[in-house]
């Protein structure tokens, strides 16, 4: 597990953490994004929110049996024999 050492800082009537951009970055997060913190372990867990609504939806197309894929994993007479994979040049 990465650790860096940070302070925690007076916002407003509140205080906070401030987390280098580089790490939030690696997270895919910014400035607008929303997250939900827990305290797990006597340790304080940050993960990215769903999006609004996302999980309700998700949810009801199930219990109305309306999650199946609009297009198939594969075709049944798909060829790949000429999918060649190579490493990118760094």
């Amino acid at each position: 597990m990465e650790q860096m050492k940070t302070n925690i800082i007076q916002v407003g009537s509140g205080q906070g953490v401030v987390l280098p951009s580089d790490l939030l970055s690696r997270l895919r997060l910014g400035t607008k994004s929303s997250v939900n913190v827990s305290v797990e372990d006597n340790r304080i867990a940050m993960q990215p929110s769903p999006r609004k609504g996302w999980a309700e939806a998700a949810k009801q197309m199930v219990e109305a049996g309306d999650d199946e894929l609009l297009i198939p994993d594969f075709f049944e007479d798909e060829d790949l024999s000429w999918w060649t994979w190579e490493e990118e040049k760094k």
